[in-house]
């Protein structure tokens, strides 16, 4: 007896779980206007924390959420950081010499 209570239960827990997930995976209306507004809020608190933890956990991560909000906020150049090794002869490479003859 005690062995269908617990199936019982479990049961119960399972079928719980899945009218949860059925109800949260039903789409809603938004309208345009609600839409944009929370376009235009940006990340709530929940994502801010979770990009927190990513800065934290990969390094690399942080130049690229630095990139990101510098583009969202318009700052970023595309060639200011390209990447690409600079020309040669543009005078980047020249040598940096202390006074003393060479050797």
């Amino acid at each position: 007896m005690n062995d269908l209570i617990g199936l019982g239960i479990i049961a119960f827990v399972i079928l719980c779980g899945l009218f949860g997930l059925s109800r949260l995976s039903k789409p809603y209306d938004v309208s345009t206007e609600e839409f944009e507004r929370r376009a235009q809020e940006g990340p709530g608190l929940l994502g801010a924390g979770l990009v927190g933890i990513q800065k934290a956990l990969d390094p690399a991560m942080q130049r690229s959420v630095e990139v990101q909000e510098d583009l969202r906020a318009g700052r970023y150049d595309g060639e200011q950081e390209s990447g690409d090794p600079p020309e040669p002869g543009d005078g980047s490479d020249q040598k940096v010499t202390n006074g003393e003859p060479d050797a």
